[in-house]
């Protein structure tokens, strides 16, 4: 970042802006609060230009890491990278006054020409506009001159094209007046264009562009996007409400917000940053603010990579989860979305999505925050790597939890129901990439692997509910799963491997593809049949001093048990009781009761190579799935050898 103004010469501006005749707008405390920087006052001419040295950043040129670089990116963006000191403060001084009335304008200033329902500004400075115009305010200075425009209870409408069109800047500034209230809109359909550029905003701009100050900013496009920029979008404070037919924000280098209250009710995506040029930029930066989006389509979308570090979200997409019946499955109603590296770190998030709530084509990381999830599709997912290592996570409906080739949990707490697999590793082609929601299509994949090692996870599952197709490896935190109820499915299910060397699991669900860790498992694992256990019904696990080593109670009908933990010795001796009735087991190894053995793999659903509820045990048999018994041959190992003494439950 460039060196700040030298002390004497701020100092100076300082006395200069006492007598100026503009009123002297500030930075509100909560932004100061949501990033850590300076800000000083802008320093202008003699002629109330501002000088192109007063924006101190190096910023502007700054880009996110590729998104093609997936989960290896060294780079990590900061605010001091995303945001100047001049974009963050929203201050202003030596305004050159612009009078709007009706279809005129009135200015002093020689940089300011007004002619037929258009004000255009030709040089540099700061210009503070206030009343109603109907017409276009343009903005064409030099490559290397910044502007910026104070609304003071401006409002200003275009009819078939933009209200404020910047042809040309190095930067500029839209800062709107603390207490008062302000409106950008066009209305109709667009029908001008310059220079093969197709104007199609409310605001558009072909150079950086940011919003700043402690006013209000109303944005509405009948026909078209809300604010469109060819370069950077940034929002540091203020309030804005944005109406429009389809994006919101558009920016197609970023879009980068520190600060403010920001509404968005758009046709199509509610945040949109795309840049098919440069895959290091179509970046989403958010360090702050309250951000409520209703969408057509994406709440948040981002060709290259977002990075959420905080703010509070209210992200609705596509009519919410409830609408899932009445979808396009060829397009995308994801609450956020980057093809590149998707990364939240903290902030407050209520999501309802018709599709994924949050998706990304390479890796999601979350580390931070807390997330109320509904969702007609997936809660997380990610093309290939999931990972949670903090936050709080409540997923209350989806299709599946937390889903990627990869998902591993170090941290945090995850609670979801799912109409499906509670967490999925699986391996091959999306059908939700990019669009469309539903069942993916995956296969069995060596490279698939589930792995948690610590945290809190809650999964209630009517699929599987820890499903992989390849490995799972569980060596802390704490787990449990309640479902499923119907015989195709496990609460446990792996193709490859599964080992447990550490942590605690507590697993309840149907006995027909009921499956236990694997022997090269260093910590005790039992699988056990319960007969017909009902909802509510407490599960308890004693050793033989009568200590009781686990306990839980399930909240769906179950017929086997999976318990693990660090009391589980290899040559022990337990007692299980579920409800009523109990059971004596006798460890001879780590492993008690192999269940099937090993699996199909998760994910068969529409192109896996795992059979529900035919065949799959060694041999050919199968347990029947009315919970009475197993039909047609030998049931699946549940008692590792040991008759025990289990009475079903009636």
């Amino acid at each position: 970042m460039k060196k700040k103004m030298l002390a004497v010469i701020v100092a100076t501006v300082l006395i200069v802006s006492c007598f100026t005749s503009c009123d002297n707008s500030t930075s509100s405390g909560s932004q100061a609060s949501q990033v850590t920087s300076s800000t000083t006052s802008s320093t202008t001419n003699s002629s109330g230009s501002t000088s192109s040295g007063s924006d101190t950043s190096s910023s502007d040129s700054s880009s996110s890491e590729s998104n093609q670089s997936g989960s290896d990116s060294d780079k990590q963006l900061t605010a001091d990278d995303m945001f100047s000191d001049r974009d963050l403060s929203g201050d202003y001084s030596d305004c050159v006054d612009i009078t709007l009335s009706n279809s005129t304008a009135s200015c002093k200033d020689s940089s300011v020409t007004t002619a037929d329902g258009t004000v255009t500004i030709t040089k540099a400075g700061t210009y503070k506009l206030s009343g109603t115009f109907i017409g276009q305010i343009i903005v064409n200075v030099g490559d290397d001159e910044k502007v910026q425009l104070v609304l003071d209870n401006a409002n200003i409408t275009k009819d078939g094209s933009a209200a404020l069109y910047v042809v040309n800047a190095d930067k500029v500034f839209v800062t709107t007046v603390s207490g008062t209230e302000n409106t950008l809109a066009s209305t109709g359909e667009f029908a001008t264009s310059d220079d093969e550029t197709n104007v199609d905003g409310a605001v558009f701009s072909k150079s950086d562009i940011t919003f700043n100050g402690n006013g209000t900013l109303n944005v509405k496009c009948e026909s078209k996007h809300g604010i469109v920029t060819k370069d950077d979008l940034k929002i540091t404070s203020g309030t804005y409400n944005i109406t429009s037919a389809s994006q919101g924000l558009s920016g197609k280098d970023s879009v980068r917000i520190a600060g403010g209250n920001i509404t968005v009710t758009s046709g199509t995506d509610g945040i949109h940053s795309e840049n098919a040029d440069d895959t290091e930029k179509g970046y989403v930066y958010i360090s702050g603010g309250t951000i409520s989006i209703t969408s057509g389509k994406d709440c948040i979308d981002a060709s290259g990579t977002i990075d959420i570090k905080d703010g509070a979200f209210t992200l609705n997409a596509g009519g919410g989860s409830s609408e899932k019946s009445t979808g396009d499955d060829s397009e995308s109603y994801k609450g956020v979305k980057a093809d590149g590296v998707l990364t939240i770190s903290g902030g407050t998030f209520a999501i309802d999505t018709l599709d994924d709530a949050i998706h990304s084509n390479t890796d999601v990381t979350v580390t931070g925050g807390t997330f109320d999830i509904s969702t007609g599709d997936d809660g997380i997912h990610a093309y290939n790597n999931t990972v949670v290592s903090g936050g709080e996570i409540t997923i209350e409906k989806c299709y599946e939890g937390l889903e990627g080739q990869t998902v591993t949990v170090s941290g945090g707490k995850v609670t979801l129901t799912a109409s499906d697999d509670g967490i999925n590793a699986a391996g091959g082609d999306n059908q939700g990439v990019g669009g469309g929601f539903g069942p993916d299509s995956f296969s069995a994949d060596s490279e698939a692997k589930i792995t948690i090692t610590g945290g809190e996870i809650h999964v209630n599952a009517s699929g599987d509910g820890l499903d992989s197709n390849g490995d799972l490896e569980i060596s802390g935190g704490t787990v449990y799963v309640y479902g499923p109820t119907s015989g195709g499915d496990g609460s446990l299910d792996y193709d490859g491997n599964a080992v447990i060397t550490g942590g605690t699991v507590l697993m309840a669900g149907t006995s027909g593809m009921a499956m236990n860790f694997g022997s090269e498992s260093t910590q005790g694992s039992i699988l056990a049949s319960t007969g017909n256990a009902s909802a509510g019904t407490t599960v308890k696990l004693n050793d033989s001093c009568g200590n009781v080593i686990a306990e839980f109670t399930p909240t769906v009908s179950f017929q086997t048990v999976v318990i693990s933990t660090p009391d589980i010795t290899s040559d022990g001796t337990y007692t299980l009781t579920v409800g009523d009735s109990t059971q004596e087991i006798t460890m001879s190894g780590y492993i008690h009761g192999s269940g099937m053995g090993g699996g199909f793999g998760g994910g068969g659903k529409g192109g896996g190579n795992r059979p529900r509820g035919n065949g799959g045990f060694d041999g050919g048999n199968r347990p029947d799935d009315n919970g009475q018994g197993f039909g047609g041959g030998n049931p699946p190992d549940m008692n590792g050898g040991q008759n025990g003494n289990a009475t079903a439950n009636a």
